[in-house]
């Protein structure tokens, strides 16, 4: 048995290097060391809004609130009025940290709705978000050309129709299209923001901030999506 798994355990791994061995190749120097920058902070800023979301359901320093919802406007906007320097860099990344915090307080109700159903939702949430995440953005960096950078309009256009959307469709249908959507905008994100980067544009916190959005929007919605699923087979159990 062992011997007829290894082989596909080989090629597992083999394929996987060679992703990445093709990547290297097909990205240039810059554009590597960009998207590592990137990829770092928005790793930092997950970390940030998991200490966020913990002191908001295990402490009462700090409570999701409109006052929180004001903050992170004024944080954010205190971010983009700060002109990208090197000397700004440390306080552009603070402002960037400060938001993810922000961002994981904000989380908190629906995660405290959701430990009370099945705390393993939250974790399962969390590594299919990241596994969403990674395959997506490979999608992106592995394209043959740049031709995502060119759904902006569409995403835009797809985004207003779920607001719209909202106050007629069902509830499914609202969650379902909002992940699909977050996932869209992984693709077009990762690929503009490799191709600003090969036109000079090394603001690596605006573009982590792009993304952290990204993956906060498709954790929200798989999270939710697992809550259900997981309250329904409860309400199964009990009748």
């Amino acid at each position: 048995m062992n011997r007829a798994s290894s082989p596909s355990a080989t090629n597992f791994f083999d394929n996987f290097h060679r992703i990445f061995t093709n990547l290297n190749r097909k990205l240039e120097k810059n554009v590597q060391e960009h998207l590592r920058n990137v990829y770092a902070t928005v790793a930092v800023g997950i970390g940030v809004a998991a200490l966020g979301a913990a002191i908001h359901i295990f402490t009462n320093i700090l409570r999701a609130n409109l006052l929180m919802a004001f903050a992170s406007i004024a944080v954010m906007f205190s971010l983009i009025s700060t002109p990208h320097t090197r000397e700004n860099e440390r306080k552009r990344l603070g402002y960037f940290l400060i938001f993810c915090g922000i961002s994981g307080i904000s989380m908190g109700p629906l995660l405290e709705r959701v430990i009370e159903i099945d705390p393993s939702c939250v974790l399962t949430a969390l590594l299919s978000s990241t596994a969403v995440f990674g395959c997506f953005s490979l999608v992106a960096l592995h394209a043959p050309s740049t031709k995502y950078i060119h759904m902006g309009g569409t995403l835009a256009s797809a985004a207003l129709c779920m607001v719209f959307a909202a106050f007629f469709a069902s509830y499914y249908v609202i969650i379902l299209g909002g992940l699909a959507l977050s996932c869209a905008f992984v693709v077009y994100d990762t690929q503009l923001i490799a191709e600003k980067s090969r036109r000079g544009d090394d603001d690596y916190i605006w573009h982590s901030v792009e993304l952290f959005i990204d993956f906060a929007n498709i954790f929200k919605y798989l999270l939710v999506l697992l809550a259900d699923k997981r309250e329904r087979e409860n309400r199964k159990r009990r009748n």
